[in-house]
């Protein structure tokens, strides 16, 4: 049965969306069934444009993240960016709550303070940060 894996990260420049098809592409070549929030999920934009009430709209995404997340045996985390993306933090932090594998990737060279990034993602992710979508197979 092959494994599935959640890529969870930033979903709103057309470079992080490139970015995250990359990843996905990479992990599926390998094997890997995925669950892609900004292919297989829900966007808010998507949804409010349908008028979709904005309540019911932010359930229906928090719903089905947290399905996939359940039924995902791997979590990766895209940490690229200032800061990690917040609707990653939280997808990271359930993960991490239901004993899923968590691994980051991190081909950003901008970190917290002194070259480590915020103590609460490194321990989450048990300090496996692969710095390279390939470097990503050695984690897996």
């Amino acid at each position: 049965m092959k494994k599935r894996i959640y890529i969870a990260g930033p979903l709103f420049s057309q470079a992080e969306l490139d970015f995250n098809l990359k990843v996905d592409e990479f992990l599926t070549e390998l094997g890997y069934d995925t669950f892609l929030p900004q292919r297989d999920g829900h966007l808010l934009a998507d949804l409010i444009v349908t008028n979709e009430p904005k309540y019911n709209a932010i359930k229906k995404i928090f719903d089905l993240d947290v399905e996939e997340i359940i039924k995902s045996d791997i979590l990766i985390f895209i940490m690229d960016g200032r800061v990690p993306d917040e609707g990653a933090c939280v997808e990271l932090g359930i993960a991490f709550s239901l004993k899923k594998e968590c691994i980051g990737l991190k081909t950003d060279s901008r970190y917290l303070m002194d070259n480590l990034d915020n103590p609460l993602i490194l321990g989450a992710i048990r300090g496996r940060a692969a710095k390279s979508i390939t470097e990503l197979k050695n984690y897996l």
